[in-house]
């Protein structure tokens, strides 16, 4: 991935291609765990929905060929919130960040317990927009991984332990 700007464009959508979210980021860097994004306080976001600012900072991890992206915020937000989505794809110049949202959510509040969200939502979305069952499976078992890996206290894996500290202090 080539890159000359600092800026990404966060495209994410639903399962039937309509808009789930979309904003401007900026490229913080790279390490082991993958691509990071940094998003401050304010930031207009645009959806199918209508549109709202962001309310804190966060980064976010882009990792490498998995189904899931994770956010990290400053206080008073969610310590992490990860989306489970198909695997993230960059267009040739790496301006633009497109994926798919599956709906699950795992959210770690601040000093508390990871926790599964929009199971409703997968379910509904799983039926309406026809997902196949490799694309079902695939996102269960990635939210699961993401229930062990993003446990509180540090007991869970890099990046959620962690590393996205670093990150969350060049922005927060």
């Amino acid at each position: 991935m080539v890159t000359e700007s600092p800026f990404v464009l966060v495209d994410i959508r639903k399962y039937d291609g309509s808009l789930s979210a979309r904003w401007t980021a900026i490229r913080l860097g790279e390490d082991e765990h993958g691509v990071w994004l940094g998003t401050a306080q304010g930031v207009p976001v645009s959806s199918a929905m209508g549109g709202w600012t962001s309310r804190f900072a966060y980064v976010m991890l882009v990792p490498r060929g998995e189904w899931w992206t994770a956010t990290f915020c400053v206080d008073p937000g969610p310590e992490m919130y990860c989306d489970v989505c198909t695997v993230p794809e960059w267009n040739a110049d790496g301006t633009v960040l497109r994926m798919v949202d599956l709906d699950l959510d795992v959210v770690r509040p601040r000093g508390g317990k990871a926790r599964i969200e929009d199971e409703d939502e997968f379910t509904k979305h799983r039926v309406r927009y026809g997902y196949p069952d490799s694309v079902i499976g695939k996102a269960q078992r990635t939210c699961e991984w993401l229930m062990e890996a993003g446990r509180c206290g540090g007991d869970g894996v890099d990046p959620f332990a962690s590393a996205y500290r670093y990150w969350l202090g060049l922005i927060g």
